[in-house]
């Protein structure tokens, strides 16, 4: 079992990151989705301005959720403060609330979504993947918050 962690995971983006991700989130403004790609817009909570992200929603069982594989990232942290934001794709934009679910209530959702993004997420999961048992994907949940968005 691992030690308990003295501050929140994150995973910061290399250089190399941080260009991919630029690059999917411009295009998705375009209007070009990668796999169900889009960039997410949410208000700064200490700046107040809009931050952008490119993200994967996830659709799980009828509802969809927008999953931080990098951990407790700056966007995770904004939209904790602003309860809810923007998803574009090109025009379309889409208007949403999101609340952050229990860590006890993830596993089914994370499984999923490392079933369908493990190729791309999977490195920062820390060995976790779609066939970890329940108890391994739950410590792995409290790094990864996990939010269920509805339209609003």
């Amino acid at each position: 079992m691992s030690q308990p962690r003295s501050k929140p995971f994150y995973f910061k983006p290399s250089k190399g990151d941080a260009r991919f991700n630029s690059l999917i989130g411009s295009l998705a403004r375009r209007g070009v989705s990668f796999f169900g790609s889009a960039e997410l817009s949410v208000r700064g909570r200490k700046s107040g301005r809009t931050q952008r992200v490119p993200v994967n929603p996830f659709t799980y069982e009828g509802s969809q959720y927008l999953i931080s594989a990098r951990g407790h990232s700056q966007w995770t942290l904004n939209m904790k403060a602003a309860g809810g934001g923007e998803l574009r794709v090109g025009r379309r934009v889409r208007a949403f609330t999101a609340v952050e679910i229990p860590d006890a209530e993830k596993v089914a959702v994370l499984r999923g979504y490392l079933k369908r993004w493990g190729w791309e997420v999977g490195r920062f999961f820390e060995g976790v993947t779609a066939k970890s048992s329940d108890e391994e994907i739950l410590a792995a949940a409290p790094d990864h918050p996990v939010f269920l968005i509805t339209d609003s």
